[in-house]
């Protein structure tokens, strides 16, 4: 992984300038137990089922990947110089675990897995330009019974 100081200035001065949303206090939700939780995996690796169209460069747009997906069905366009892709090309899971999370959904450890999954291309776009699709997934996952999100920032 690049650290900012290594980074090119421009890219330095970009990564430093976004303009960052103002938040107000989350509401506290307290979490349920895990064997009753319904968990969706969301990430911003880029990934999109193979044959799929892949991510433009700045997109705020997400793609759906059902449960069911194979590891090898996945593809990643994450377009950033500063990623290393090599631990995807060895195993999705390290930027999307849903094999690690299906183990858990049959030991009983989490309730259910969602039917749907999520990924988005994050890069070049700012934190606001997300929000549109941030509040349509939201959406879509409350939809699905989900209570909970692991999240994997790529």
């Amino acid at each position: 992984m690049a650290r900012l100081a290594d980074l090119h200035p421009d890219d330095r001065a970009n990564l430093a300038g976004k303009r960052l949303p103002r938040l107000a206090p989350p509401a506290y939700v307290p979490a349920g137990p895990l064997p009753r939780s319904r968990i969706a995996l969301v990430t911003t690796a880029g990934l999109h089922l193979r044959g799929d169209r892949g991510f433009d460069m700045a997109s705020a747009e997400y793609r759906a990947i059902a449960r069911e997906t194979a590891a090898g069905d996945m593809v990643m366009s994450h377009t950033s110089v500063n990623f290393d892709r090599a631990g995807f090309a060895e195993d999705v899971n390290v930027v999307f675990p849903i094999d690690r999370f299906r183990e858990l959904e049959a030991s009983g450890t989490i309730g259910s897995m969602a039917d749907v999954h999520y990924s988005f291309m994050g890069a070049y776009l700012e934190p606001m330009d997300y929000a549109p699709s941030a509040r349509e997934l939201a959406a879509l996952l409350h939809g699905d019974g989900v209570d909970s999100v692991f999240l994997t920032p790529v």
